[in-house]
């Protein structure tokens, strides 16, 4: 049979053959059922790692579409972005197509992309993928501008768009897009950050909102007021409806300000609340019960309104600590909080021994979930996409 090798294609190219993923994971411990493998690096000679999926549902039932990075050799953290289908809830995956192709040039500049994010908007079939565009002459993605594209017809192929940005700096995605309303205009917030200071000393980290009532045209809303204790950088957080009705929280992942090699002390989330629908936010407070190690996690809250946080366990990325021989990002864990109650023990998410990391979620049904994450082996990171499913009870 013929090895399953995705090629360097254009940009809106669709292969003329199809075929699906389904292969297990290997034995694991956790929560996580019908867990299937998405994609593997293997079948991207031009990448060298998979990393950073998002999975959203389709127009029909059992309809799943998941975007991922396929990083191309000699970057840190940017390249191809891709797109697979599901037409059975997970149980296999299609081949997937390009939604954006580092080899493609716009005019002189040649881009490599990052970190996409999948939307589509209440009541509309177009699905909207959202992602970082950096010119490839660069090292990594910190420096990024707004990308888009979208698709009429469920994924299989996608459009580029340019949109109009009133907030022209550099800026990271992470989490998807919320729809809110301010000041009686209904608006769609799309979380980011932005780590100047990591190639310029006068630089800053600042976590910040932007928004649209088009998703066309984007402009700063907010940032995300610093910690009155001092600085911590703020990054990678995920926006959903908080206790209160009406209320919007931001749960974040952090490390040291000055030196992001570091946690803070303790490693901790922060977070934050608006409750004017997003325009302006309380100042980042610690979550004593939310543990994060400089690793993206997911909050977000169950149509019974259960929060919902997914993080890695152990120490930070690169470190090493007894019981955790390969460094961090390996097992992925989560918290439930009841609406007005407090956050639960530790759970197992997924657990085989192995490097995971970058989980994201999304509520098919009342406390029904899928997931996807970037996983690995015992000692490489991000070798294949996995998908699986997660039922949380009030």
């Amino acid at each position: 049979m013929k090895k399953n090798v995705l090629p360097s294609v254009p940009l809106l190219f669709v292969l003329p053959f199809s075929v699906a993923s389904h292969a297990q994971d290997t034995a694991h411990q956790g929560d996580v059922t019908d867990v299937t493998v998405i994609r593997r690096v293997e079948q991207h000679p031009q990448a060298w790692r998979l990393w950073q999926p998002f999975v959203i549902q389709g127009e029909k039932k059992k309809q799943l579409v998941v975007a991922f990075g396929a990083m191309v050799h000699g970057k840190k953290d940017m390249g191809d972005i891709l797109a697979s289908v599901s037409k059975d809830d997970g149980q296999t995956w299609e081949t997937p197509v390009v939604i954006f192709d580092h080899n493609q040039r716009q005019g002189a500049i040649q881009f490599a992309y990052a970190n996409p994010v999948l939307y589509r908007a209440p009541g509309q079939d177009v699905i909207w993928c959202f992602a970082m565009r950096c010119p490839i002459a660069y090292e990594n993605s910190e420096e990024s501008q707004l990308a888009a594209a979208f698709s009429a017809d469920g994924g299989w192929s996608w459009t580029p768009v340019e949109m109009a940005m009133q907030y022209t700096g550099p800026l990271i995605l992470n989490a998807g897009i919320v729809e809110t309303e301010i000041q009686g205009q209904r608006r769609f917030l799309l979380p980011a950050h932005r780590n100047t200071l990591q190639k310029d000393p006068l630089g800053s980290r600042d976590h910040f909102i932007l928004s649209s009532s088009s998703l066309l045209e984007w402009r700063l809303e907010a940032f995300i007021p610093q910690p009155e204790s001092g600085k911590v950088f703020l990054h990678e957080g995920n926006v959903a409806p908080g206790d209160a009705a009406g209320e919007l929280k931001i749960v974040m992942r952090t490390a040291n300000y000055e030196d992001d090699a570091l946690t803070t002390d303790p490693p901790r989330a922060y977070s934050s609340v608006s409750r004017d629908g997003g325009r302006t936010w309380s100042a980042a407070a610690e979550e004593p019960d939310l543990y994060n190690a400089k690793s993206k996690g997911f909050f977000g809250r169950a149509a019974d309104g259960t929060h919902l946080y997914v993080y890695n366990d152990g120490p930070a990325q690169r470190d090493k600590a007894p019981g955790f021989p390969h460094g961090g990002r390996t097992s992925l864990r989560y918290k439930t909080k009841p609406p007005g109650g407090a956050w639960s023990e530790e759970k197992t998410f997924y657990d085989a021994g192995i490097k995971n990391s970058y989980p994201t979620l999304i509520e098919i049904a009342p406390g029904d979930f899928r997931a996807v994450w970037d996983s690995g082996t015992a000692d490489t990171a991000r070798t294949h996409i996995q998908f699986g499913k997660l039922k949380v009870k009030p």
